[in-house]
């Protein structure tokens, strides 16, 4: 094909051959990524009719809101269409619109939830799932009409005198339960819990999971199991020398592989013990809800335990979960297996426990769990649910302000198509996770429900091009599980952002996300507190921003320099910073909120009684930005050159902080009370959208 009939082919299945960059400024997308995001989807770049969708009577998987009709596409318009919910609902067709579309009446009192819908014509019948999601999504009770703040952080790096090296679920009880009730906090929002690999070699980042339908391991505290109370003296003082080991091992960086080896020990004594009927019981319910699903991710890390945790590098015969071959090497190695799904069930009580203590606390939402964008090629949510991932392509962002070569992300993106094919269940029983134990949902890269920037293997970032999603039903799902669990749900909406998007987002109940140092207005000044947004969590950073200590001294730009990830000339960037910087004091002195010639502390606290001046719904407070730290969690652009993902929680000097240390701190009171002081939204003065 020639160029103009590739980009006709393209469009045609929702690729981009062309978008507007971060600067407002057009971009073309060449023809080699245009062919490769092709054969990712399934699509013969050289045949202009390859992909062709079958004709159906139904779409695979529709989604609806709730008093919405649904609609079929014109030309192939059901003689009968039938409502299957319990009993049969003959639905009735209303006129079509300009498209030639057919609408269908839904019952008006029909709940949200997941129905079958059956069509005939012809003779032929016709059936598919049907998704009907709330059409907004209301606040949680508990919060009502009222503005709360909470901390957000890094969970392995909020280490207690008790856990093991690094942060855990038990560490997450008692910062929500002492934040809660002493701070006055309604919200702790941690990073992501997903899966990680069962063998050395483990994965830091917790935005790279191996998958995001079960959890990690990791994050158990061992003597929190019960039948540690069971364990024989002997045996107790050897899960002491390994709680020391591991935490040896990880004084100065957090080291993944030394922790799980210990606590791995540690459980497989405690899996040994012989468990009363009561718990028993529990387990075995645990094992009943969870179904197949369980085994087959239990499975994975017992295979990934002898053939690495990449399946792509596993035989043949042991790629496909369904195989004959993985079902003899699940009998022979059962015992492991049932292992690995035991620690799940133990992982789901701790987060229970953590979810109770934070609402015992007082908190209106309690803990806020982090949602990746995706998984690992190789993983285990790849080996459960591989057929409706795209291969050949990585999810990713195109180049922005803050990283501009943009990012690739290791992560295959969904494929559209077979995800509807699918019903949206892989997207939907991982939502189910994240949400079980949470009073809200923080969806990272929340565009990605719209379109994702798929990057062809062995290409730059920067050359890419954006893939459409059918967003009502990406989101449809997305609001269908947080309403079934009473959530609330905050998108992470930075970047290149469609401003429409954000409107949808608005409209349907999803928080939005506003960071202070990309709150400006059209001149670059600070966007004074009345011109943002109600609908948001507002904060200072993010888990790829530097803290907020570093942004005042401007070593972030030093760091980025030192580590060749800067974008244009280090003075460039250094007078930029310190243009920003010095304008924030400017706004805040305006305001009244701090004096010329205050310290870093006290603008610190300033920035904070800024964002409580806000209408925003949710306020966030990095934990770094109460001890002082100047080191980031990630520096993106970067894998060994900066321990990403590894550093324990310190101070101004990196000393290691401890939760007790926190907890004793009277600065940490001091810096939020600007916060506490506010607990009353402000008034909402019809502000606009950022950026």
């Amino acid at each position: 094909m020639n160029d103009e009939e590739l980009r006709r082919l393209a469009a045609a299945h929702g690729v981009a051959t062309a978008y507007h960059d971060w600067r407002g400024e057009d971009v073309g997308v060449g023809a080699d990524t245009l062919r490769s995001v092709l054969r990712a989807l399934g699509v013969d770049p050289s045949d202009p009719k390859s992909g062709a969708p079958r004709r159906r009577l139904l779409p695979p998987a529709p989604v609806v809101r709730t008093g919405a009709r649904l609609w079929l596409p014109a030309g192939n318009i059901p003689e009968e269409v039938t409502l299957l919910a319990g009993t049969e609902w003959p639905l009735s067709p209303g006129g079509p619109d300009a498209d030639g579309r057919v609408g269908f009446a839904l019952p008006a009192d029909l709940p949200p939830g997941r129905y079958r819908v059956r069509a005939v014509a012809g003779g032929r019948t016709d059936e598919a799932p049907l998704i009907v999601a709330p059409d907004r999504l209301p606040p949680p009770k508990a919060l009502g009409d009222r503005r709360v703040w909470g901390l957000m952080t890094q969970l392995y790096a909020v280490r207690s005198r008790r856990s093991w090296g690094m942060g855990d679920l038990h560490d997450l009880a008692v910062l929500a339960l002492w934040s809660g009730a002493s701070l006055g906090a309604g919200f702790a929002l941690v990073n992501p819990v997903h899966a990680g690999e069962p063998g050395p070699g483990i994965e830091p980042s917790p935005y790279l999971p191996t998958g995001r339908r079960f959890g990690n391991a990791l994050y158990l505290h061992v003597e929190d199991v019960p039948e540690y109370a069971e364990l024989p003296a002997v045996r107790r003082a050897r899960v002491s020398a390994l709680a020391q080991r591991a935490r040896a091992a990880s004084a100065d960086l957090i080291d993944r592989d030394a922790v799980w080896a210990a606590k791995r020990e540690a459980l497989e004594l405690l899996y040994a013990v012989d468990r009363t009927p009561a718990r028993e019981a529990a387990y075995r319910a645990y094992a009943e809800r969870e179904g197949t699903a369980a085994i087959d991710f239990a499975t994975w890390c017992a295979l990934a335990e002898e053939y690495g945790g990449d399946i792509r590098d596993w035989p043949a015969a042991l790629r496909d979960p369904r195989s004959s071959g993985v079902a003899r090497e699940r009998a022979l190695r059962w015992r492991r297996v049932d292992f690995h799904r035991w620690t799940q069930w133990l992982l789901d009580e701790q987060l229970a426990a953590a979810q109770r203590a934070a609402r015992d606390s007082g908190m209106p939402l309690g803990v806020v769990h982090d949602f990746a964008v995706g998984v690992q090629a190789g993983g285990a949510d790849a080996w459960m649910y591989g057929e409706t991932l795209a291969h050949g392509v990585e999810a990713g962002a195109p180049p922005d302000e803050f990283n501009p070569r943009g990012q690739a992300w290791a992560l295959p993106p969904w494929h559209p198509g077979r995800l509807a094919d699918a019903a949206y269940l892989p997207f939907a029983e991982q939502l189910r996770q994240a949400l079980r134990h949470a009073g809200g949902l923080r969806v990272d890269h929340v565009m990605g429900l719209f379109r994702m920037w798929w990057v062809p293997r062995g290409a730059s970032a920067a050359e890419g091009t954006y893939v459409r999603y059918d967003h009502e039903a990406m989101l449809g799902v997305l609001l269908l599980e947080a309403w079934r669990r009473r959530a609330l749900v905050v998108g992470e909406d930075l970047g290149t952002v469609e401003p429409w998007v954000r409107d949808h987002l608005a409209e349907r109940g999803v928080l939005g996300t506003s960071v202070v140092w990309f709150e400006r207005e059209r001149d670059g000044s600070p966007r004074p507190p009345d011109g943002w947004r109600r609908d948001c969590l507002a904060t200072m950073a993010t888990h790829d921003l530097p803290p907020v200590a570093s942004f005042l001294s401007g070593e972030h730009v030093d760091l980025r320099e030192r580590l060749g990830v800067l974008g244009r000339p280090a003075a460039d960037e250094r007078a930029d910073a310190a243009e920003q910087v010095a304008a924030w004091r400017r706004e805040l002195a305006r305001l009244g909120l701090v004096a010329e010639d205050d310290g870093d502390d006290a603008v610190i606290r300033a920035l904070h009684a800024f964002l409580a001046e806000t209408p925003a719904r949710l306020i966030g407070v990095q934990l770094s930005d109460l001890t002082g730290e100047r080191r980031p969690q990630n520096v993106p652009g970067t894998v060994d050159a900066h321990p990403n993902w590894r550093l324990p929680l310190g101070d101004a000097t990196g000393r290691p902080v401890t939760l007790e240390d926190l907890m004793a701190d009277p600065r940490v009171r001091d810096l939020v009370g600007p916060l506490t002081a506010r607990p009353e939204l402000a008034p909402d003065r019809g502000s606009v959208h950022a950026r």
